[in-house]
């Protein structure tokens, strides 16, 4: 279950063979006499055969396949559609190196299929013949092509033409085969948990026809270092493994508490289509049976998951319906019920019409992930994806850690300098095997820098109080989305940061007004030169906090202070106006009652007027910020509400005639359905 587009599939996801299958399959040839006739001018004799060695490919049995087509061609080599369902199957099986040849004897033939050339420009391009390959591409484009293939050739053609700008990326990068695991077979999708190496292998007695290789299972290692401890190789229990289906890319949350794995792929006709994610979680110590999470989609593939550092986001690969072609990087998050939900497309960013798959979110908080439609060397390479000023750019990991095969999987342990990947290149000990690497740059010195805090509210005996479930959005200056996530139990939220900025968190959460608070890091970054270790972590600290919205409950707005016997708003009173101008723009669900209120040194007659212009000037003051007047009401209400029993007949001081002089709003009107 692993792959994609050229990989032979195992634990991740199988992917050609649903999303990204030819346009026309075996079972969409006519094999008949006059059909044959007309595309390589067989005989009937010779179409009889291929109906009868067309069985395997039929039923995605591929390796199979290539050694019945590979027999026929002995006494036809010239057969267009011998050869080219050679290809095809080479390229199921995640070996379309292979099917260079075959590719070119079919197009020589004339065997006509709309996909066939960017086929085998892709297999001229893992076999390093680059310049050959943007011949195909552009001699393909320059005829009638079907939208989404010129769409497809074009891309393919782009990054062919850019290709020499990988040259220029370089890493003092040590890459080897890891020792102690590695078999003739299938090992790949590593993952490393508490000093521990878990990876997908296919060690299993019963063969998967559709590739002609065991199952695949889920195994662990003891790590020391990057190495295997001896005799430490040892399979996960049956509660995870079934040793009739395979059990592939398998990801631990960062608390050791959940335990989410692709599985798939039996040899029932479903079963070949079909990969899903389950989910088990720790309770008294002990593993409950895997259950299918609910953020598979059916009939898809949803393989390769990986959790976020704070483990309230997980990162998966899919090839549902509604993405941009292939398979495509999803995540989704923990909602306020602990369930996972809200399952979101990376973007166009990310994302590609060919397959993204293997997100993995490193020490230092960035995105990897493996793809075959960004700028690479031939199948899958393994890419970064960094974010700086709300923005998404792309990276190629280099010559030095991606070849013209698939490089994917990759995994840090420890801290962002060593890990381990899984390659399909040659000289290796089997087919997909598992390689160490060590980044020995000397002048790597990382900084990483993390805005981090809690949600909470207050509560009447004026206690913190944690909030979870608050959803926090991390903003521009000038109020553009950089990030966002959903709080936990623990209130806790941490982003990745940009050193002298200036940010603005906005939390939001129903029945709670929306609130924002401003963070600077401007004067608390470090220059480069300065750094001494290899890996150095900033963490600047901040809050969200979010007051209840209870309906008619009043509100006192601060400093809201009238000259004596006035109503003109007074400069230090707009302050603190312009800031519920900001709560009711944030806010736009509700509607207000602004309050005046005074002491009783006057007449209750004149209080009352007097009360009653002040809370019509602030209104009037709120309405010249842009915010409906249908949205707000005036009241003055004098000296009726005395907060202190400060009446015409107690004597009180100063300050407690002040507290009475007072303005406040309370909310008259919610609608939840806007919030």
């Amino acid at each position: 279950m692993r792959k994609i587009g050229s990989v032979l599939l195992l634990s991740a996801l199988l992917i050609y063979t649903g999303c990204k299958s030819s346009s026309v399959n075996f079972l969409d040839v006519d094999t008949t006499a006059a059909s044959v006739a007309s595309t390589d001018a067989e005989d009937d004799g010779k179409s009889k055969k291929a109906e009868k060695v067309k069985k395997s490919f039929e039923e995605e049995e591929y390796s199979q396949a290539v050694t019945d087509y590979l027999e026929e061609l002995q006494d036809d080599p010239e057969s267009p559609t011998f050869n080219y369902y050679v290809a095809e199957s080479y390229r199921k099986l995640g070996k379309i190196y292979l099917a260079k040849d075959y590719y070119a004897k079919a197009i020589q033939g004339g065997y006509n299929d709309e996909e066939l050339e960017l086929h085998y420009a892709k297999s001229l391009k893992v076999n390093g013949e680059y310049a050959q390959a943007e011949k195909v591409l552009s001699d393909y484009l320059d005829l009638m092509v079907v939208e989404k293939y010129a769409e497809r050739a074009s891309r393919e053609l782009s990054n062919l033409q850019k290709i020499d700008s990988l040259v220029l990326i370089v890493k003092k990068v040590e890459v080897s085969e890891a020792t102690g695991i590695n078999t003739e077979n299938l090992e790949y999708s590593p993952f490393v948990h508490n000093n521990e190496l878990y990876f997908a292998t296919a060690r299993e007695e019963a063969v998967f026809e559709r590739h002609g290789v065991p199952y695949s299972d889920i195994y662990k290692a003891k790590l020391n270092g990057l190495s295997i401890e001896d005799n430490s190789v040892v399979p996960l229990p049956p509660l995870f493994n079934d040793p009739q289906i395979n059990e592939g890319s398998f990801t631990i949350s960062p608390d050791g508490n959940t335990i989410v794995f692709a599985k798939g792929n039996s040899n029932d006709k479903r079963g070949r289509n079909h990969i899903s994610l389950f989910i088990s979680t720790k309770k008294n110590g002990q593993w409950s049976k895997p259950v299918l999470m609910p953020i598979n989609s059916p009939d898809a593939w949803d393989t390769s998951p990986a959790f976020s550092r704070d483990g309230k986001t997980l990162y998966f690969a899919s090839d549902r319906p509604g993405g941009f072609g292939g398979s495509d990087i999803y995540r989704a998050a923990l909602n306020d019920r602990g369930r996972w939900a809200g399952v979101t497309n990376m973007g166009a960013a990310i994302n590609t019409g060919e397959d993204e798959v293997f997100p993995y979110i490193s020490p230092d908080n960035k995105l990897y992930f493996a793809s075959e439609g960004h700028i690479g060397f031939g199948m899958l390479d393994i890419f970064i994806a960094v974010r700086k000023d709300g923005k998404i750019s792309i990276e190629n990991m280099g010559f030095s850690v991606n070849s013209p095969y698939d490089d994917f999987g990759l995994v840090y342990s420890g801290y962002p300098f060593e890990g381990f990947f899984t390659s399909n290149r040659p000289g290796g000990a089997g087919q997909d095997d598992i390689y160490t690497l060590v980044d020995n740059s000397p002048d790597l010195k990382k900084i990483e820098y993390v805005l981090k805090g809690k949600s909470f509210s207050i509560n009447e005996d004026s206690v913190q109080v944690i909030l979870p479930g608050v959803h926090v959005k991390l903003m521009t200056k000038d109020l553009q989305q950089i990030d966002d996530m959903i709080t936990a139990q623990g209130g806790i939220f941490e982003f990745p940061i940009d050193p002298e900025k200036e940010y603005i968190l906005i939390g939001e959460k129903t029945n709670f007004f929306t609130s924002r608070h401003e963070v600077s890091t401007i004067g608390g970054g470090i220059a480069q030169e300065d750094l001494v270790e290899r890996y150095t972590k900033i963490e600047f600290n901040s809050f969200v906090e979010l007051t209840p919205i209870v309906e008619d409950a009043a509100i006192v707005l601060e400093n809201i202070l009238y000259d004596l016997n006035k109503s003109e708003i007074r400069s230090s009173a707009a302050l603190e106006l312009d800031k519920l101008v900001q709560l009711l723009v944030d806010n736009p669900q509700i509607n207000i009652e602004l309050r005046s209120h005074t002491d009783s040194q006057a007449g209750a007659d004149y209080n009352i007027s007097l009360s009653q212009r002040r809370a019509q000037a602030a209104v009037d003051y709120i309405v010249s910020k842009g915010i409906p007047r249908n949205r707000l009401v005036a009241k003055g209400y004098g000296e009726s509400q005395l907060i202190n029993g400060c009446t015409n007949d107690v004597t009180c001081t100063d300050e407690q005639h002040q507290e009475n002089r007072r303005t406040e709003f309370k909310v008259t009107e919610y609608n939840k359905e806007g919030n």
